[in-house]
């Protein structure tokens, strides 16, 4: 199922394509942010971004379907609403820099007697089921999986068009908009797909140093959360182990029993070697690597730890 893009469309084995007017202006996009529809069907999720409503309005640049089937809503060089509220390393409002792919999921579920539904009604069979904490936190839930060829083929999109455009990351809706969204959710592999589109050879996490004080290292990405351990005195080194926009997951170099998160604000990057290419620096990126069945066949990796440390850097910056 070969894909190629011609003048910002995209060209393929089941590809179709129809216009949404839920669209803004021309743009250059730096990211792909990966959703969940939460909705009925692949032709029910494009049948509502293709509808202009009295307000909240929505749209992506791709709808991927459960079966492999691809629609196009909007050449990727047009701005759509797919992000909403949201922000990355300094950006606000990523529907201006990102394409946007749904993948046709009902996302989160409900235990109702025996079974687990949607929001919409819909049961769902315990094989499309994956019981999971979300890694933004929250209880053991019900989430349903993604099919193998829907896996497979976000990542041969994902490959495009990271290539096509020279995307710095691929990106969940959990991940510029925590705490509002959930999406992709545990069931995708999001973790697997980044460390195979974006990572490189040398695996090993690269190193930041403490730069303020004191520094508490805490349970969660957030100032709430209580401390796991003594604060951090300056200089201490730690590896960076998940990056996102204002907290990052470290571990102590010293101490690998110490780990948890900090502020970007008060670590800075070690400096590397000069005998060492800058092409040949190591790089880290976010998102634990989620488990279930659909993620362990994408995944391949030996372990949560190496998945993790072979994903790519983020700025270390607060905004």
């Amino acid at each position: 199922m070969t894909l190629r893009i011609e003048n910002h469309k995209l060209v393929g084995d089941q590809v179709s394509h129809r216009d949404t007017p839920n669209r803004g202006g021309v743009m250059t996009p730096s990211y792909l942010v990966l959703h969940y529809t939460a909705g009925r069907s692949l032709e029910s999720s494009v049948e509502s971004l293709c509808t202009r409503k009295p307000q909240g309005n929505a749209s992506a640049h791709l709808v991927l379907g459960r079966d492999g089937r691809i629609v196009q809503l909007a050449p990727f060089n047009v701005v759509t609403w797919h992000a909403g509220v949201s922000q990355w390393a300094g950006l606000v409002g990523l529907n201006s820099h990102s394409i946007g792919i749904e993948m046709d999921n009902a996302g989160l579920l409900k235990r109702v007697g025996s079974q687990y539904q949607a929001w919409f009604g819909k049961a769902y069979p315990e094989d499309e089921v994956l019981l999971a904490a979300h890694r933004n936190g929250g209880p053991v839930s019900p989430w349903h999986t993604y099919s193998e060829v829907q896996i497979e083929r976000a990542i041969e999109l994902a490959d495009l068009l990271v290539e096509h455009y020279g995307l710095k990351d691929v990106l969940g809706h959990e991940d510029i908009a925590p705490g509002r969204k959930s999406d992709p959710g545990p069931a995708f592999p999001l973790a697997a797909l980044q460390s195979r589109v974006l990572g490189r050879e040398d695996d090993s996490p690269p190193r930041y140093v403490v730069t303020a004080s004191s520094l508490n290292i805490r349970k969660g990405p957030d100032a709430s959360f209580e401390p796991v351990a003594a604060a951090l005195r300056k200089g201490t080194e730690v590896f960076l182990l998940e990056a996102r926009d204002r907290w990052s997951l470290v571990e102590v170099v010293s101490n690998a029993e110490v780990e948890g998160w900090v502020s970007n604000s008060f670590i800075a990057a070690v400096a590397a070697p000069r005998a060492t290419p800058a092409s040949q620096l190591p790089v880290a990126a976010a998102g634990a690597a989620e488990s279930g069945r659909s993620a362990r066949s994408a995944a391949r990796e030996p372990s949560e730890k190496k998945a993790r440390q072979a994903k790519k850097r983020r700025p270390a910056k607060d905004t």
